[in-house]
């Protein structure tokens, strides 16, 4: 057998995977080939998408199920032994696993992170392979791990027999959280991007802690109804018989899972404190959902039922750890045992990316004064001063903003999908009722044929909170657009929502984040790939902060009197920003759900009908591919990234002329952030991708598609083909001038009309002689469009 002609399958097949079962390694349960640790990145272009190549380990070495202690990266017979090593290095550091191994098939190169010698890396034959419980054995005396350590953090994961794996950041997350449980640390914060599942894995951790009886009673605390009935349902349904909701102040100690919502268990008199009917000791385990509202601070309600059971051990689990200058999740839980932020879920493909269209609106930035004497529509003089955007939607109403808003958002559905859904935040309840009559209004042929095609939700209307499931559930055609103000902010997994409108002045990053949330998660069922902000409140200027997860951002856009530098907030502004992040702390217990507001707005004083609201300015925000927004022209960003992959126009050109498909580098460059739909529509004309590089880049003169057309046919390039082939290749280069080179090359064009008039696929590709003749003739009908 020569070896050096096997596939890199085949030396996996033929040497690798025989040398781990001879080591002892089972195949079923701790040998995963071909692991994947991502699912690569989604890559938008205007109502396309496609993925980033996914990260995957060609072996992941599990001591246990679920609990990965080694990475192997293979390699054909024709690289050296150690070429597959940096790339395992990677792996093992996304799992955080001390072994590493890379093979050729000749021979194993071990990288030992723990080495007690010092020799990190060795070569080894395949006989000297170390087995599962070699490298357990050499982990758990790294750690200094009891044997009753050891057995609760190699304690099971469950499983409902599917072969479903968590993902490799809720792999770390659980593990980390187990492993610091056994050592004896009993307050831990656990930081996930909403949408990463915090719920899955806090149940995982619950399960391997109360199936190894570590802890036999535990209290998990929510702060919504739907959360807690939807965690029953769902993640912890294995749980069965031995879980209770806590409900009508009612204890029932005969249970061992406890799941329960802060408003449940608190109240201003004593009596209604149901959770001092159960011993302080009762509770071995506390695990705090959406942990950033209330439980940080330390005059919280919901912080006294901690302080109760203060024995416990208590997890808490958000996506926004909350920090301000009076109340911290640091300070009390500790730094997070592990982090998993949105730019990551972004990148790895597990998150959806997004879009910011800004909507500056001329009131909003110049504020507006009324003239002497002026009345709103009721009658009611309007006092005499300068209302800015912190007045509008709370002291004062211009009705004709909430119809411009109502507008643009319509006027961005149109161009997209009329039932894509839309959550829009709202300043407070009148104004979420205000705008959902301006965009009845805007929409009112759909709301004409169903009147929950807008719809409020807020936690005062019992009918707006019933059709909250409707908004949430997928197949749920109605509500497309809810107004909100806060009851949408945290908990509501909306995964198919597609569109986040901020008309809603946003000073808390909290917040921010939590209500950025709703839109991240994906649903490619339903074709939820990506999602837009359409902010009109200059929310999205906390892109800059440092907390939020990318680089900082100036956003800030003076109007045309404004000073360049951005103003700073006054020290009576700061306060009242303060005492408003403050009172977010805790809702009132209302029957165990939010009011929409946790405090109540100042009255509205005045409502002007007749003032008139514009645009000022308006433009979309673009990310690259790092996640980093873009501050600079889409044209000189595109010019900066090209010349950092092409050294010169030949290369390039070099480059394009050599790949068989062209659809391959447009794809190449599409991961890497060059927004081919933005730059035809800057550009202004149906520019081929390779004509918008070239001009853009180079400043080519450039053609467009029906001019490179029209080229082909003026040479007479079809002569040399009989009748049919020349009608099929003129038929191609039809769909060029119309829809563009991907077009063209797509495998199942000749499935579709006008070429089904014309034969079937394999007719037409005979009258070529056949796939490689009809590919060819392909390929020199591409040289002859780009020749031009």
């Amino acid at each position: 057998m020569n070896k050096k002609a096997l596939s890199e399958r085949d030396i996996c097949t033929k040497y690798i995977t025989p040398a781990l079962i001879q080591a002892g390694w089972n195949l079923q349960t701790q040998i995963r080939e071909e692991f994947s640790l991502t699912d690569g990145r989604i890559i938008v272009r205007g109502h396309l998408h496609t993925r980033a190549k996914n990260k995957r380990a060609d072996y992941v070495l599990f001591y246990k199920p679920n609990i990965p202690i080694a990475i192997l990266e293979a390699k054909d017979n024709n690289h050296t032994v150690g070429d597959g090593m940096q790339q395992a290095l990677g792996y093992a550091a996304m799992l955080d696993v001390p072994f590493v191994f890379s093979s050729n098939g000749d021979r194993l190169l071990f990288h030992n992170q723990i080495a007690a010698d010092g020799v990190i890396e060795r070569e080894l034959e395949f006989a000297d392979m170390p087995s599962p419980d070699t490298l357990w054995r050499r982990w758990s005396e790294h750690k200094g791990l009891t044997e009753d350590q050891a057995n609760l953090i190699s304690q099971d994961y469950y499983s409902d027999g599917s072969g479903k794996t968590p993902r490799y950041y809720q792999l770390l997350a659980i593990n980390k959280t187990i492993e610091a449980i056994a050592r004896g640390q009993n307050r831990i914060l656990l930081v996930m991007a909403t949408g990463t599942g915090k719920t899955f894995t806090a149940f995982q951790i619950i399960w391997r802690l109360w199936k190894s009886k570590t802890k036999k009673r535990i209290l998990f605390l929510a702060d919504r109804n739907i959360l807690v009935d939807q965690t029953m349902t769902n993640d912890f349904k294995p749980f069965g018989s031995a879980m209770t909701k806590i409900k009508k102040r009612q204890a029932d100690k005969s249970y061992e899972i406890y799941l329960c919502l802060y408003q449940a268990v608190t109240g201003n008199q004593e009596e209604k404190n149901i959770y001092k009917q159960f011993s302080s000791t009762f509770f071995d385990l506390i695990v705090i959902d959406e942990c950033h509202r209330g439980s940080a601070a330390e005059n919280s309600a919901w912080r006294e039922i901690l302080d109760y059971f203060s024995s416990a051990v208590q997890i808490g689990l958000t996506a926004t750890p909350k920090e301000t200058k009076t109340i911290s999740n640091s300070y009390y839980f500790g730094d997070p045992i592990y982090t998993y932020s949105l730019r990551q879920g972004i990148n790895d493909g597990f998150l959806a990316p997004y879009k910011v269209i800004r909507i500056d609106l001329d009131k909003d930035l110049s504020g507006f004064r009324p003239h002497k004497g002026m009345k709103d529509k009721y009658g009611q003089e309007i006092e005499d001063r300068i209302y800015t955007q912190r007045d509008f939607d709370r002291v004062l109403v211009l009705n004709q903003r909430a119809d411009l808003v109502a507008a643009k958002i319509t006027e961005y559905l149109k161009a997209t999908n009329r039932f894509d859904k839309v959550i829009v935040f709202c300043e407070n309840i009148d104004h979420a009722e205000r705008m959902r009559q301006a965009l009845a209004n805007a929409n009112s042929d759909l709301v004409a044929e169903n009147h929950k095609y807008v719809t409020r939700i807020t936690g005062d209307n019992k009918e707006g909170k019933a059709e909250l499931d409707n908004f949430i559930f997928p197949e749920s055609v109605y509500p497309v657009i809810a107004t909100t103000s806060k009851l949408m902010t945290t908990g509501v997994d909306a995964k198919t929502c597609k569109l986040i409108v901020l008309d809603q002045r946003i000073q808390s990053m909290t917040e921010f984040k939590q209500i950025i949330g709703r839109g991240t998660r994906i649903d490619e069922d339903h074709g939820k790939v990506s999602f837009a902000i359409m902010d009109f409140k200059q929310a999205t200027k906390l892109f800059a902060d440092p907390d939020f997860d990318g680089d900082p951002v100036q956003v800030y856009e003076p109007g045309a009197n404004d000073p360049v530098v951005p103003p700073e907030l006054t020290e009576e502004e700061e306060s009242q920003d303060q005492e408003t992040e403050e009172n977010d702390q805790f809702p009132p217990d209302n029957g165990g759900d939010y009011t929409d507001g946790d405090f109540p707005p100042p009255t509205l004083k005045y409502v002007v009908d007749n003032v008139k609201v514009s645009v000022a300015s308006e433009r979309v925000q673009y990310y690259d591919a790092e996640g980093k927004l873009i501050t600079e022209s889409l044209k000189d960003y595109t010019r900066h990234s090209l010349a950092k992959k092409y050294q010169s126009l030949d290369a390039f050109l070099r480059r394009w002329s050599a790949e068989e498909k062209k659809q391959v580098i447009i794809n190449e460059l599409a991961q890497e952030g060059v927004f081919f739909e933005a730059l035809a529509a800057e550009v202004g004309k149906d520019y081929d991708p390779f004509d918008l590089i070239c001009h853009v880049v180079w400043d080519e003169p450039p053609l467009t598609r029906r001019e490179r057309a029209r080229e082909v046919k003026k040479r007479d390039y079809f002569a040399k083909y009989g009748e049919k082939a020349r009608r099929v290749l003129d038929a191609l280069l039809d769909k060029y001038a119309n829809e563009g080179i991907e077009a063209m090359e797509e495998p199942e064009i000749l499935k579709i009309i006008p070429f089904t008039e014309m034969g079937t696929p394999m007719e037409l590709v005979n009258v070529f002689g056949g796939v490689q003749g009809y590919q060819q003739a392909l390929m020199e009908l591409e040289r002859a469009i780009y020749s031009a």
